[in-house]
């Protein structure tokens, strides 16, 4: 029994040659994946990373200078608001001293027409006080002639009548 014990194999210990035949393979696939595989893929990672890394710094780039840009707009976009609110001020002062000059011209020109037609009016009015002087001469001194009953025809006479006439009807006018 023991020979047939020695022959059968014990399950919890493994045979040495497939041990060795094991250990030769495990180690020949350590030593393909050392070699060939792990060399690409510490590569790759490395592509990877710096891939990923470069990106960020892009990022990190892109950002800083898009947040340069929005500065220089909002800048510019002051500036901007500034200079239109100086054009605006500046019409509305140049605005307001048209409006002046204009007013001021109005004005000078209704003066104008005004004392225009004051002095119109004064020699209108002495014009007709003129003709009326001597239409109410005549007129006296024919309704003198009628009433008096003599002819007032000398020039002189007449005259002096037509002009104390007048004065008489002035100074009765004045009370």
């Amino acid at each position: 029994m023991y020979l047939a014990a020695e022959g059968a194999h014990n399950p919890i210990l493994p045979i040495w040659q497939e041990m060795v035949v094991g250990t030769i393979s495990f180690a020949l696939l350590v030593f393909v994946l050392l070699k060939f595989v792990m060399p690409r893929m510490e590569a790759m990672y490395q592509a990877r990373v710096d891939a990923i890394e470069g990106g960020i710094k892009r990022a990190e780039a892109a950002q800083a200078e898009a947040n340069q840009l929005l500065e220089q707009y909002r800048a510019q976009l002051a500036e901007a608001r500034t200079d239109a609110a100086k054009i605006r001020d500046d019409a509305r002062a140049d605005a307001d001293g048209i409006r002046q000059d204009i007013l001021a011209k109005a004005r000078e020109e209704s003066d104008r027409i005004i004392a225009a037609g004051k002095e119109q009016l004064a020699a209108e009015r002495a014009t007709i006080v003129r003709e009326l002087r001597t239409e109410v001469g005549t007129i006296a001194v024919d309704l003198a002639s009628k009433i008096v009953g003599e002819s007032l025809a000398d020039e002189a006479r007449r005259k002096g009548t037509v002009d104390r006439f007048l004065s008489d009807l002035e100074s009765t006018g004045a009370r």
